[in-house]
């Protein structure tokens, strides 16, 4: 399949730049995979999807303040930091990267300093610090590692604690995410709490969402492109129920792309195991999917792993139906927008 096969056309006022002022208040656009039918929902009606024993699954994992500011020979430059390789040694991403070299000394808005230890492709670099205490550095100066399509005038906006909040989910438990699983974002204890009344088992799962998630596909086959690799976590109570579930014929609903890819990379000999591990799995039309039923997805980026993902669980056809009516009924769209249920 070619890349200009996952196109389209979105008015850029279509794009949220800030949250709602709640997470329920999301529209929810349902669709039908068996049928072909649309409906326009809201989120607050989620839990009448769900009967009793079906299974939700949610990522726990919890979004750093990845995005500082630092400086070089008094010329600001922006960094991301991607993950902590060893205990002071961190790969982050920097722009512009040109002016970022091998041995480079870094002072970051925090007030702490790093050197250039490596270079890599893409304006990765490694990031030597003294200190072992880098993610508590990131906690008191850093942003929440908003995508680019969100914009922030400068970094005193105003908007960095609003962001650090609701750029991430109200179940985030585990740290080390540069991106939230942003169709958890929509959640609250309230609805959660609704969907357990009704007698569905809330399962959690982790993937630490990186570079691979929203990594550009530079390829014209779709065919020929390489993911990164993530890390990912399953517990035992959490395989048991979906095997349970998968038995006895109930939905299992994964919330977000990133719980799709866990569990299907967790499927092994007709059943989920249970473990750490990493996964490459590149979701796209075509493949057969064995763990999930449903899913519950924002809308995505074109030319997208993401929209890739979606397009194989329900048809391509019918997403680009469904966006083109999300475009017409102004749904908004991305990381702060609304959401689709995929039944």
């Amino acid at each position: 399949m070619l890349i200009s096969d996952f196109d389209y056309e979105l008015p850029e006022e279509l794009i949220a730049q800030k949250p709602l002022p709640k997470r329920e208040q999301s529209r929810m656009m349902v669709l039908h995979r068996e049928t072909g039918e649309i409906i326009h929902s809201h989120f607050t009606e989620l839990p009448s999807y769900f009967r009793k024993d079906d299974i939700l699954v949610l990522n726990t994992t919890k979004v750093i303040p990845a995005r500082v500011y630092g400086k070089k020979e008094g010329k600001e430059i922006e960094f991301l930091f991607l993950k902590e390789c060893k205990k002071g040694l961190w790969e982050i991403l920097c722009r512009p990267a040109k002016k970022v070299r091998l041995g480079d000394m870094i002072t970051f808005s925090g007030g702490f300093q790093g050197k250039i230890a490596g270079i890599a492709s893409e304006g990765r670099r490694t990031i030597q610090f003294a200190s072992s205490d880098i993610l508590l550095k990131l906690k008191k100066s850093g942003f929440a590692p908003l995508p680019p399509y969100i914009k922030r005038k400068s970094k005193n906006s105003g908007l960095r604690m609003l962001d650090l909040e609701r750029y991430q989910t109200v179940f985030a438990k585990k740290e080390g995410a540069i991106a939230a699983p942003t169709a958890g974002l929509h959640f609250t204890p309230n609805i959660l709490d609704k969907i357990t009344a009704k007698g569905v088992k809330i399962t959690r799962i982790t993937l630490d969402v990186g570079l691979a998630t929203f990594q550009p596909v530079r390829v014209k086959k779709i065919e020929d492109h390489q993911m990164l690799e993530e890390n990912f976590s399953i517990n035992s109570s959490a395989a048991v129920a979906i095997n349970m579930a998968n038995k006895e014929s109930k939905y299992v609903t994964a919330v977000g792309t990133t719980s799709v890819r866990t569990l299907e990379s967790a499927f092994r000999g007709g059943k989920i195991h249970p473990g750490k591990a990493t996964t490459r799995l590149f979701i796209y039309p075509g493949y057969r999917f064995k763990a999930v039923d449903r899913l519950l997805t924002n809308f995505h980026l074109p030319q997208s792993t993401l929209l890739m993902m979606i397009s194989a669980f329900a048809g391509l056809d019918f997403i680009k139906k469904a966006y083109k009516e999300a475009v017409r009924q102004k749904y908004r769209f991305y990381s702060y927008g609304d959401c689709m249920l995929i039944l």
